[in-house]
């Protein structure tokens, strides 16, 4: 009964914490008087009553959590505070119905920045705040997830990142606690949107359309406030700072963090993540433009270049801005783009995907196995860098992927199972699994994710819970043995 208290208690304090975002808003609302006052302030009495009344009541509770307790206090996170999120769009749009609002919530928090709403340019700057809201939000939500619970399943990728990687976190310490470390990424992540929102203006945007974009950016969400999404500015200079923004949020944060502590570019170079990101960025963006070039898609190399670069970064880091109908290109670059963001983001960053450490051990592994199947007598340990990998993580690591790649089997024959085309019904999944936002053909670019049926629409908030908490978090919970230790 107390661990039934202590999750109610907990989660209770999150709504709190949901309902003081949710008058960020209010705030908004009555400042640039948008008609969308009521919306909040009912959404946010509600909210704060009702985790008001979780909270205060369970105060004497014993406050010691375990770790079922910690993962399914991860899943009733991410799987319940979107419907309280839902409130003010569904107050201010009673058009629409609880499953979109619920998946534009659930699309926002995970950072996936896939929508179902259209007229972006009109909804009341509250609204568009809130969206962009939940992307930031959800953004500081993973590194906290990947700091502090995901390392008890030995799956978390702060655990990877400092256990295996040859880098900035091996020599230098990160705060020793939990809480220590997980403020010091924070003040990295708000500092890095504060200097992002101050180059977007400088760029061009107004100072809303700046604060929003860094928003998504940093968190890799993808939402923007326009229909048109970033094509809408069609502006070189503005792209290059998104870009830019979007490359340093798929690096992980305890790099970034060590960097500007020692003020030095060094853990960079040494972050084998961000090294192999890095260049497998610049090598896709080189190889894809010389593509869209050579097929007649762009009249010359340069203009290939900047709109095949901005693209493929955001959907490589799994953001989902667009600036183009890549929907339109030929199949390979939006297919190779979707490639990249199952493997490319870093552990400890707001990205989603497989993350880069684990495409290393992969990818180490298999060269591993070729070596002893001509050696068979040889005892040669995985390495990275000069840091041997344990059989456990390896084993992991494995896991993981395997349930990955079956998850999105599974997903994708529920959308053809539903009448939809193959098409965009594997790369709707794709998307959603890796929390990218578009796909192709029926949830292409230029599109959204309106026109699907509400089961399908269920399918792909599925896929985003599963993507963003990293799958283990959840599947965990339905494990007898789990729940016997």
């Amino acid at each position: 009964m107390n661990v039934i208290f202590t999750i109610i208690h907990i989660f209770g304090l999150v709504t709190i914490g949901f309902s003081a975002l949710m008058a960020t808003c209010l705030m908004t609302s009555l400042i640039s008087h948008d008609g969308a006052t009521i919306s909040f302030f009912e959404s946010t009495a509600v909210t704060l009553v009702l985790g008001a009344l979780m909270f205060f009541p369970t105060l004497r509770t014993t406050k010691k959590v375990s770790r079922q307790t910690s993962f399914l206090l991860v899943s009733m996170t991410w799987s319940l505070i979107p419907a309280f999120c839902t409130l003010p769009l569904m107050i201010h749009m009673p058009e629409i119905s609880f499953i979109d609002a619920y998946f534009e919530t659930v699309s926002g928090l995970t950072t996936t920045g896939s929508t179902v709403l259209t007229g972006l340019d009109h909804l009341p700057m509250s609204i568009n705040l809130w969206r962009h809201e939940l992307n930031w939000i959800g953004g500081m939500g993973i590194i906290i997830l990947a700091v502090a619970i995901l390392p008890i399943l030995g799956i978390g990728g702060m655990q990877l990142y400092k256990a295996e990687a040859p880098g900035a976190v091996k020599e230098s310490e990160l705060p020793p606690r939990i809480a220590q470390t997980a403020k010091a990424l924070w003040l990295v992540y708000a500092g890095y949107t504060l200097t992002c929102i101050i180059a977007l203006k400088l760029a061009g945007m107004d100072w809303f359309d700046s604060i929003c974009h860094a928003f998504s950016a940093m968190s890799l969400g993808g939402f923007s406030t326009h229909d048109s999404n970033v094509g809408f500015f069609n502006s070189l200079s503005i792209e290059m700072v998104l870009s830019a923004f979007q490359l340093l949020a798929a690096i992980n944060f305890a790099t970034h963090f060590i960097a500007l502590r020692k003020r030095t570019l060094k853990p960079y170079a040494r972050d084998m993540e961000a090294r192999s990101f890095l260049m497998l960025i610049l090598l896709s963006c080189i190889a894809t433009a010389a593509v869209l070039w050579h097929a007649g898609t762009y009249s010359d190399y340069f203009t290939a270049l900047r709109h095949a670069s901005f693209n493929l970064i955001t959907i490589a880091t799994s953001s989902g801005f667009s600036t183009q109908d890549f929907n339109q290109w030929p199949i390979f670059v939006p297919m190779w783009m979707l490639f990249l963001s199952c493997i490319s983001a870093s552990s400890g960053s707001t990205g989603g995907g497989i993350r880069m450490i684990r495409t290393i051990i992969l990818v180490k592994q298999s060269r591993l196995e070729l070596y002893k199947f001509i050696h068979p007598f040889s005892v040669k340990p995985l390495k990275i860098g000069d840091n041997i990998i344990s059989h456990n993580i390896v084993a992991s690591v494995t896991g993981f992927i395997f349930l990955y790649f079956i998850s999105i089997v599974i997903l994708v024959f529920l959308l053809l199972l539903s009448g939809l085309d193959f098409l965009s019904a594997f790369t709707a999944i794709i998307a959603s699994f890796n929390n990218a936002g578009p796909g192709l053909n029926e949830v292409g670019p230029m599109t959204n994710y309106a026109s699907l049926t509400d089961f399908q629409t269920s399918v792909c908030i599925i896929a985003m819970l599963l993507g963003r908490v990293q799958i283990f978090s959840m599947i965990i919970l339905f494990v007898p043995e789990f729940w016997k230790k």
